[in-house]
């Protein structure tokens, strides 16, 4: 059968469940509870149908300056792709060649890293974090690409930003900072890739979360400009649909929205690890919209089904490193109150 041998062996990567019943309290994806901004709404509803037997702009001009705008940086140095797993998928084929080059990663991360060197045909070099998942990078470390998820997922840690800025300058390679969760986190590392100092690290973002608008497929990235004119090179002609340079544009002009959601996330955040954390649960710090957390007695698998039963989805990862926790998105206050009382013993 004339499929790729390297697609052929693939496992593919699994995405949360996505259920059509709208009583199931959903906390699987990381999506944002609270609708987008109302500017959106605006957007859309003055939205000009007839504008779609056009092409949309192949550069995405303006939401490129206004990227540039909020991140003190050249629109050159930015880069737009229709969701930052286009984003992901292109920064494989640009910076690592195959079969030779190497594609690094922490354990555990997004498990899309490893499906993306897989599609490659690239090789794999995870390095293990420590049974804290705080920063580990060996020494002697040496690959032909990194992408490291600051904040982290699925444990929810931010790794500190000097250490960051310290390994991006040792390493050889290129780095992809993926910063999906950065608004929900104390700091972030947008710096590194906006310093003219820096030749070899892109900072990539998401409307997915932070600005409720996982529906809509809009990531960027910023970094030096010969690696987003790399980008470019070889992107899809029109990869940026009119919706999503429109919704998106409009949903960038109203960061207030965003940061009001972004703070009440994180107030329910704190206080949901607390109640979990005093019914014994052992909860990472999480600087991200959701709790990775260990219940009691180490049933991880046990404590998923039964909370299916109860039509509460949260997110479990079979993995031997990440089987002992469920990754726990934050929703309103009244879906997490269900939530808690789900797990309380009865």
């Amino acid at each position: 059968m004339p499929i790729c041998r390297n697609v052929q062996a693939l496992a593919g990567y699994t995405p949360g469940e996505q259920p059509s019943d709208p009583d199931i309290i959903k906390l699987n994806t990381n999506e944002n509870p609270y609708p987008p901004s109302p500017k959106v709404a605006e957007a859309l509803a003055s939205f000009d149908y007839r504008k779609l037997r056009l092409y949309p702009d192949p550069l995405f001009h303006a939401v490129r300056e206004r990227i540039a705008e909020i991140n003190g940086c050249r629109s050159g140095q930015v880069f737009v792709g229709n969701g930052s797993d286009e984003v992901l998928a292109l920064f494989t084929r640009a910076f690592v060649e195959t079969p030779d080059g190497t594609i690094g990663y922490f354990d555990p991360t997004y498990s899309l890293y490893p499906v993306l060197t897989e599609i490659r045909d690239s090789r794999k070099s995870p390095v293990a974090l420590p049974d804290d998942f705080t920063w580990r990078m060996p020494e002697d470390y040496d690959a032909s690409a990194f992408i490291l998820t600051n904040p982290n997922a699925p444990t929810g840690i931010a790794f500190p930003r000097d250490v960051v800025a310290a390994f991006c300058r040792k390493f050889r390679g290129i780095v992809l900072i993926d910063e999906a969760y950065a608004d929900f986190a104390d700091a972030n590392c947008m710096d590194i890739a906006t310093s003219p100092e820096n030749a070899n690290t892109l900072v990539m973002r998401t409307l997915s979360k932070s600005f409720s608008l996982a529906g809509l497929r809009f990531g960027y990235c910023i970094g030096p400009e010969p690696l987003i004119e790399a980008l470019f090179k070889i992107k899809d002609s029109y990869n940026m649909d009119w919706f999503s340079q429109t919704l998106g544009l409009a949903a960038l002009n109203d960061l207030d929205s965003m940061r009001a959601n972004v703070a009440k996330i994180r107030a329910t955040r704190e206080r949901v690890a607390t109640e979990l954390r005093g019914l014994g649960w052992h909860v990472l710090p999480s600087q991200t919209n959701f709790l990775f957390a260990e219940p009691p007695g180490h049933n991880a698998a046990e404590v998923f089904e039964a909370l299916k039963r109860k039509h509460i989805y949260v997110r479990y990862f079979p993995a031997p490193r990440t089987a002992p926790y469920l990754r726990i998105t934050i929703g309103t206050d009244a879906q997490m109150d269900a939530l808690l009382q789900a797990v309380a013993p009865e």
